[in-house]
């Protein structure tokens, strides 16, 4: 039987894995091109876009009136000059030159349209605060709103309360 030499071995052991390298080079190659995809196919071709008339806009809609919706009539007042700075219900600090109210029931926000009934003047006001609190009243209105409804004087005015919605 002829021997081997040590040289031979080696030399077979080399070819051997080199053998399984390029085996497992070549699958992992194949799974790898097996998980490339195609390009999405072109969409085909349109026709040109022929040139007419221009475009003529239509106008923009007219704004549509907020959805008005009468609360009530009653007495209102406004705010004593001391309690400006002060913290509303809401926590705002109350403006006597901002456009705000007190209204015992309406959400924090809601805008109204407070009419005086004696000169038909009205301002909208946001209500920022719960009240009145006594008096019979419906009301309480900044002292910018009660300049604006020329209630000043008098310090009340039948009011006409009416709710804006968007």
């Amino acid at each position: 039987m002829p021997t081997r030499s040590p040289l031979t071995r080696d030399n077979t052991r080399h070819r051997m894995t080199s053998g399984l390298r390029q085996g497992a080079l070549a699958a992992l190659l194949a799974v790898l091109a097996g998980c490339v995809t195609q390009p999405p196919a072109s969409p085909p071709p349109t026709k040109p876009i022929q040139a007419s008339r221009p475009v003529v806009k239509a106008p923009p809609p007219a704004t549509p009136k907020p959805h008005l919706r009468i609360i009530g009539q009653g007495k209102a007042s406004y705010y004593a000059s001391r309690l400006h700075g002060r913290r509303t219900a809401s926590g705002e600090r109350l403006n006597n030159t901002d456009l705000t109210g007190a209204h015992r029931e309406l959400p924090f926000g809601s805008r109204v349209r407070v009419t005086n009934l004696a000169n038909q003047r009205s301002v909208v006001v946001r209500i920022n605060d719960r009240g009145p609190h006594g008096g019979g009243r419906i009301i309480d209105v900044s002292r910018k709103a009660a300049e604006q409804l020329g209630m000043l004087r008098s310090g009340t005015a039948r009011v006409q309360l009416t709710l804006e919605q968007p």
